[in-house]
This record gives C-alpha cells, structure tokens and sequence, in this order.
C-alpha cells in the first residue's frame, strides 16, 4: 500500500472525523508483540482496538523495540532470570520510509514500520526503529529496549519517538488536528512542532493535548538540561530560548511539566487521578487545565464471552461450569511451570500486575501468623498465586519478586509464575476467585488489571485507590479496605492499617462466603462483570477522548 498522503484505510465515524496522533512508548494491542511492559501499554493497547472498533481517525505512533522489555526467565533455583531476546515480526509491513533526525549533533537514520488495522483489529500504528545497518552501533542500540537504564539512551529513545514521531507524520502526510502524548515520554515533538509552526508557541499548543499517569512528582521524568541539550533534544534551540519557551528554569528539565505548559488541555486518568494531579501540578505557573478520563480495558479482547453469555441466560451450572473450566486451564501453565496441582474448587488469590515498590506484592505474607492461618486452613482452603515482572533494574522488586519464590517453596498452595504478559495476564484473570490489589493510596493512578479480572469473572478486593472508587460497590461487586485519612498516617501505619483490615475482611466475610453461600459470591462477580462491561470498556474511554480532550 502507498504511504503517501497517508489516511487511515477505514470509513470513518463523522464524530471522529478529527486527525489524531496518539504518542505512545509502549503498545499492548495482542501476546505475539512484545513492545511493552506494562499498564501503560495495556491501555493504549485497548485504546487502539476500540478508536478501530468506534472507526475513529486515529494513528498511534510508537517504537519497534528489538528485544521488546525483557524476557522473565527463572535462574536454576527459581529465582528471577533477565533474558533479551531479539524478536521478529512478519506481521509488521515495511513501509520503505526512512529518514534522518538528529541525536547527540549526529544524524541518526530512522525507519517505518507498520501494522495494518486487519492484522489485531486496531487503529493504524506506526512503529520506528534505529536497528538500520546505516547507522553505528550506539545509534542501533536506541531501539533495543524498552525504558533502557542508560540515562542517554533513554534521552535519545524520548527524541526518537517524539522529534521522529513528529516527522514520520510529516512524511506520511497525515498532518493531524491534534498530537496527543499519552504520558510525557514524546515531549520533545513541542520543539520540533515549535520550530515547524515558525516558532510560535500558540500554534503548538492548540495542536497538542497530554495524558499524565503518574500521581506523584517524583515519578516524573527528569534529565539534566545540558544533558538533553547536548542530545540535541531541543531542536537546534539554545539553552536560554528553551528556559524561556518552556519557563524552566533549573537544572533539571521535567518532561511532564513541559507537556502541562505547552499542550491546550491535560487529563489524569481516574476521578481521584484528576484530583490528585490539579493539586500536585497547580502550584507551577502557566499549566493548562486537567480533566479527568478514567481508564479503561477493551471488553472484545478480554472478557470470556461464555461466561457473560451464561450470566445473561441465568444459567448458574453453565456459569460455575466455565469459571472452574477457566481455572483449570489456568492451573495447568502453574503446574507446567512449578510442579503445583491447584484444585479448582479451591478458593483462589491472585495478585499480578507489575512489581513494584508502592504495589506491596508482599503486603500479606508480612504477618506471619494470619498468613500461616491463611494458607494452612483446612475449613476454608486457600490458594495463591503471584506473577508480575519488576522493572530490571529495580533491585528492591526484584528482591521482593525472589522473596517470594523462595516462601512459594514451603507450600503446595502457594506459586510465583513467570512471563506476566498478556497471554498470562488474561490466563490468571480466570484464574482467580478473588484479584487482589493492594497498592498505598493515593500511589495508584488508575490501576486497570482489576477491570479485565471483572470481566473474567472474578472479584476485586482492593484499597481504594485509582479507578476503584469509581467501581467498588462493597459487598455488591467487590470488596473495598474502608479508607481512612491516610494522610495522618505514616507509612508504616499505613501499611499496618491495610494489612490488619484485609486480613479482618478475608476471614470474617469473604471465605465464609465463598465456602457457605456460594449463590451470593456468584452473585457479587456477576454483578461484577455487568457494572464493569460499560463503564469500563475502552469504547467509553475513547468516546470520551473525543468529546472531552480532542473537542
């Protein structure tokens, strides 16, 4: 096909008729691509399939990361392995496109590729890479990995998707409305788009809105000013144009702060994401409003069909049928990879998502005395399972990651499995009987792994954090730890609070329900999954993109 004067190769819906760029470091649209590591990609990867399911006009623009995140493989004692292996794509077309742009005074060649919207059923996505024989090694390496530790690499990857994301849409042709970064990764686009729009500041910020996921300050990026300046980050623009422009005016260049000064308007991504994001933004000069667009996960690649089908009909046998059918499949890859046989008609725990530090992977097992009761139980018999990947340089998750392991070895009912990816992802969402979330609030910006366990039939237990509020009815389709004002608490307090009150919950009302009133437990996760149908699909999120964000 012609990637000239490019427009997106289906009819397109008239209320989403406005050209949209959709800037992402990382896109989860299905198992077989492996550019991402996770929340972030998991929603832009729905996001695309439903702006192609509402036949929105949409392109996302991302990277071609040769050895995707990283591959989590085990050591010989079942501890956490990093591996990197280099991925092919068949599917992806070449575009034949390639250009220079210019990192570190040095012009770097960048290639297109391509996946076409039949291929998952998602919106058009653009896809560059440095791997080119035309440049050096240090050039090739840009697109290695995702999120490279190397504080150089990563400014040059920021560049690459930004300042390259910009100009491969100058050289398709698709000249958008509006460039929306989803999270500040992209930000160097403004300068480019500055010097484009004959350095005039309204032109790009009527053109450019801005997604923030990250609810505190320190979790946004930060990089030295001469540094990126010495990266060529800026365009050709000298230090003193960049401090006036942007109204930086330290040492540090914060990515996030310049998207909230140079684009038109923000959003968070729950309610109490917005909230949260005013406050901790409003005290810095000229930022543009933030709304609030609630996450989402896309329904049509997540939920299990039968289950809902059996929900609809009232069929509770074919619903208890399929939800333990479910859990066998899933047990079989535990089995596969720890040797451990769960049974499925055992009350089962998952907590997988990404380990990190705030997420408190680990929150339970610190009493030890409740947990031993928990897990050696035979009135009301208990199953966990563990899984999620740690950042690979992030030593204290990793630690938490391999503490874990090691504990798993003392139990038959207790397992840490490996490769928390998509494929898993949804495995052990049918897996579980409850999806346990326990992150510190107000840490989580929105959280969206419980969203597609509710359309898999299982039921949230949570602190009330990001998305969950908006969801949690307690008792009717989930289970919520009562908040507090955490903000009279120390940490430490904090996490005793919540430890003490999941535990409290988890005897007195959750496992007594499950093992004694089992019509009532059907009936909190059928509740579940209807509530989350809607109100949390991604073709509400992108409906509202549109109406809200890119109006």
């Amino acid at each position: 096909m012609s990637f000239t004067n490019f427009t997106v190769p289906y009819p397109i819906e008239g209320k989403y008729s406005k050209r949209v760029a959709y800037f992402s470091m990382e896109f989860a649209v299905h198992q077989p691509l492996k550019i991402y590591s996770g929340g972030l990609g998991f929603l832009s990867g729905s996001h695309l399939r439903s702006a192609y399911e509402l036949q929105q006009n949409m392109v996302g623009i991302g990277i071609l990361w040769k050895y995707g995140y990283y591959d989590q493989a085990r050591n010989q004692d079942h501890t956490l392995q990093v591996t990197w292996l280099e991925k092919n794509y068949h599917f992806l077309e070449d575009t034949g496109i390639k250009f220079q742009i210019t990192i570190h005074d040095h012009l770097v060649w960048v290639k297109a590729y391509y996946l076409n919207p039949e291929t998952f059923k998602t919106a058009p996505l653009f896809l560059l890479s440095t791997d080119l024989p035309e440049n050096d090694h240090i050039s090739q390496t840009i697109t290695h990995r995702l999120y490279d530790a190397n504080v150089a690499t990563k400014v040059a990857q920021f560049i690459l998707l930004g300042v390259g994301g910009a100009k491969l849409l100058d050289e398709i042709g698709f000249n958008p409305d509006l460039y929306h970064l989803n999270e500040a990764h992209g930000v160097s686009s403004v300068f480019y788009l500055y010097k484009k729009f004959g350095n005039k500041i309204e032109e790009v910020k009527k053109r450019l809105v801005f997604t923030t996921h990250t609810p505190e300050e320190a979790g946004n990026e930060k990089h030295d000013i001469h540094l990126c300046h010495k990266m060529s980050y800026f365009c050709g623009l000298s230090i003193e144009e960049v401090r006036k422009i942007t109204g930086m005016n330290d040492e540090q260049f914060n990515h996030s702060l310049v998207a909230l000064r140079f684009a038109h308007l923000a959003n968070g991504v729950s309610k109490l994401h917005g909230e949260v994001s005013r406050a901790m933004w409003g005290r810095h000069e000229n930022i543009c409003p933030i709304i609030s667009i609630t996450n989402a996960q896309n329904w049509r690649y997540w939920s299990d069909k039968q289950l809902y089908r059996a929900a609809e009909e009232g069929n509770d046998s074919w619903w208890d049928d399929r939800k333990k059918y479910l859990k066998r499949r899933a047990f079989d890859i535990v089995a596969d990879q720890t040797g451990k046989l769960f049974n499925p008609n055992v009350f089962t725990i998952v907590w997988a998502r990404r380990f990190a530090g705030y997420k408190r992977a680990e929150l339970l097992t610190r009493d030890k005395a409740r947990f031993e009761k928990l897990i050696s139980s035979t009135k009301y018999p208990v199953q966990i399972i563990w899984a999620g990947k740690p950042y690979p340089m992030d030593y204290p998750a990793i630690n938490e990651f391999n503490n874990l392991v090691h504990l798993s070895r003392n139990y038959k009912n207790i397992a840490v499995v490996v490769g928390y990816e998509l494929g898993l992802s949804k495995r052990l969402k049918q897996a579980a009987d409850i999806w346990l979330n326990n992150p510190r609030v107000p840490r989580e910006a929105s959280g969206t792994s419980g969203m597609t366990a509710a359309m898999n039939g299982a039921i949230n237990f949570s602190t009330s954090d990001g998305w969950i509020p908006e969801f949690i009815d307690q008792g009717h389709n989930g289970f919520v730890v009562p908040k507090p004002d955490y903000a009279k608490m120390s940490v430490q307090e904090q996490d005793q609070y919540d430890l003490d009150k999941m535990y409290d919950m988890l005897e007195h009302d959750i496992l007594p329900m499950y093992y004694e009133r089992y019509d009532t437990w059907r009936q909190i996760a059928k509740n579940g999954m209807r509530d989350v149908r809607f109100q949390f699909d991604s073709g509400r999120m992108a409906n509202e993109y549109y109406e809200l964000l890119y109006k």
